[in-house]
């Protein structure tokens, strides 16, 4: 089994790349483990890991 750790920009700029400017850059910088490498990642387990890494971030966050 292949594990491949990356950062999510790398998921974003395959699958996104338009979200890529409406992410933050602590979101950007997320590491991300792929059981099977990025290889074997499709869109919508890329849309999936996209959304959840969005929604880590932001369960602390504050609503101004």
């Amino acid at each position: 089994m292949l594990v491949e750790t990356v950062k999510l920009a790398s998921i974003v700029m395959k699958f996104t790349p338009q979200m890529f400017p409406f992410l933050k850059k602590i979101e950007l910088d997320s590491d991300i483990v792929l059981l099977n490498g990025m290889e074997a990642l499709e869109t919508e387990d890329a849309m999936e890991i996209i959304q959840y890494s969005i929604s880590e971030h932001q369960k602390d966050a504050w609503i101004q």
